[in-house]
């Protein structure tokens, strides 16, 4: 964005203020950048920021939306990547209104969109709030019934399917003996799996490079070696 325009200034500090705890000032100074933008591009920045200091989900849905809007009109590179961030926020905002199915519509168009995002933390944790918001309102993406949901009310389930029977305990049990090297290679795969079938290969992968190490305790090794033969037999069938 071009920090030479009063918008992406005003936002800019609105943003520093925010990260000061002065909420107050950051709304206002959103608010001020909102009424200062002068085309739909500009107008597109102040409505996403103005939208995370919304004190309702029914105000943070309207602005979304109003961003989301001009994003459509806007059409170009410049908007590309507020859209995986868009549509997960919306997703929320219709999530916590009680409205799932639509809700799911947008955590869907999401995940389709993360791939215009740079690798970094960034995207790390935007695939991770799209794959918590994509349990909690069902099944697969890929319209498979391989997933279930659990833990829906917060978002705690991990039921992916045929993988999970041995994975949830496997996973238990690294985390009881603190093995951190296992954990950071299966965790991000496993908790940002949107249920596609790079991610499946992803988290199945991950699983074999640390089978073939056999480093793990026999009862691990053997939780490990369910998980990769349930998964082989599902993606056979």
């Amino acid at each position: 964005m071009n920090t030479d325009q009063q918008t992406v200034r005003l936002c800019a500090q609105g943003m520093a203020a925010e990260a000061e705890g002065r909420d107050d000032d950051a709304r206002d100074l959103f608010r001020e950048a909102w009424d200062s933008a002068g085309d739909d591009y500009e107008a597109c920045v102040a409505a996403h920021y103005l939208a995370r200091q919304q004190p309702t989900p029914e105000a943070a849905l309207h602005w979304n939306r109003t961003c989301l809007e001009l994003a459509d009109r806007v059409g170009d590179a410049r908007v590309a990547g507020f859209r995986p961030s868009l549509h997960g926020t919306i997703g929320r905002a219709r999530l916590d209104l009680g409205r799932p199915a639509e809700a799911r519509y947008h955590f869907e168009a999401a995940a389709d969109a993360l791939g215009t995002l740079p690798a970094g933390p960034y995207a790390d944790w935007l695939r991770l709030c799209v794959a918590r918001g994509l349990r909690t309102t069902g099944a697969a993406t890929d319209g498979t019934d391989t997933a279930t949901t659990t833990g829906a009310a917060d978002g705690g389930g991990y039921e992916h399917g045929y993988a999970d029977g041995p994975l949830r305990p496997l996973l238990a049990l690294l985390c009881e003996r603190a093995d951190l090297e296992a954990l950071s290679l299966l965790l991000p795969p496993y908790t940002g799996n949107l249920h596609r079938p790079e991610d499946e290969e992803r988290l199945t992968t991950a699983l074999r490079m640390l089978h073939a190490e056999r480093r793990l305790p026999e009862a691990e090794q053997a939780l490990l070696g369910e998980a990769i033969g349930l998964r082989a037999a599902a993606g056979a069938a």
